[in-house]
């Protein structure tokens, strides 16, 4: 495979009192820990439909379960399925919490989705049964596997990480056999905050968007912007092309997230980068 195209200078900043024993009597139960009994509180995967099978029970997101023994999330509870991984062998559930869960196809709370309200029992999907890969209870923070792929559906990149990378946590996405003049668009809703030219040093033409709870992204070696500053995108707005400028040595587009100033690892709502490596993404959600 083709290394990806990059060369950068340092980037830029971005921005006790006593209780009565009658009134601990009182108190609500709380969840139990991981037991294979789906108890008030919990998130229960069942082995089988109809809430049948084995259970595993959890109080929190999860974003990987594991696939093999030992350590990964298995099925405790009595029945069939005991004992097995929970990741890709679930086939209906019960939510016992308080607040919605989303059931992932992707392992970091990303792929197909379905969502299961409180206190309710369901079967997973056609998409989702048997391929269950994590889940998160409540909403995720803002900005958190959210962001949508910089592209249109129905075009594969292949989003390379490394770690020599500056900033080691960015993503460099490039389009085989050629890069060049290929539309990139925000991945998510937000104000356009940074249009610069720093000519053949560092990101070269790049745009910074800021969005909702802190999160920034940028997009870096453009070709050509198509968005000023202060102009309010969604995301599904076009805001500049592929290109190689600044540091680059081959067109390719650099992309941060960043949550108050400080890199993240990228998150997609369609699929997730492997740190460190190259896996081939596609959007497949909110088509330009």
């Amino acid at each position: 495979m083709r290394r990806p195209h990059t060369r950068h200078l340092s980037v830029l900043a971005a921005t006790g009192a006593l209780v009565a024993p009658m009134a601990l009597a009182l108190q609500p139960a709380q969840a139990a820990g991981r037991d294979g009994t789906c108890q008030s509180g919990e998130f229960c995967y069942y082995y089988n439909s109809g809430q049948a099978g084995s259970v595993s029970d959890f109080t929190t997101s999860i974003g990987d379960y594991g696939t093999s023994q030992p350590g990964c999330y298995d099925f405790k509870g009595a029945g069939a399925g005991k004992g097995v991984c929970v990741k890709n062998n679930a086939a209906s559930v019960w939510n016992r919490t308080s607040k919605t869960v989303t059931v992932y196809y992707n392992s970091s709370y990303g792929g197909a989705t379905q969502k299961i309200a409180a206190g309710g029992k369901a079967n997973l999907n056609a998409t989702l049964k048997n391929n269950n890969a994590s889940h998160r209870i409540g909403s995720p923070p803002a900005g958190t596997g959210s962001f949508l792929l910089p592209f249109p559906c129905g075009e594969t990149w292949a989003a390379g990480t490394r770690t020599n990378h500056s900033p080691q946590l960015s993503v460099d996405f490039n389009h085989y056999p050629d890069d060049l003049g290929w539309k990139v668009y925000s991945s998510a809703p937000g104000t356009v905050s940074t249009v610069r030219d720093l000519g053949g040093s560092s990101y070269g033409k790049y745009v910074v968007i800021t969005h909702s709870g802190g999160w920034q992204t940028l997009y870096a070696h453009l070709q050509s912007f198509n968005v000023k500053v202060g102009q309010s995108v969604s995301a599904k707005t076009m805001i500049g092309r592929v290109g190689s400028t600044g540091g680059s040595t081959g067109p390719h587009l650099h992309y941060e997230q960043k949550q108050n100033g400080v890199v993240k690892k990228a998150t997609f709502k369609d699929g997730n980068p492997v740190y460190y490596g190259s896996k081939n993404l596609a959007r497949k959600s909110s088509c330009p």
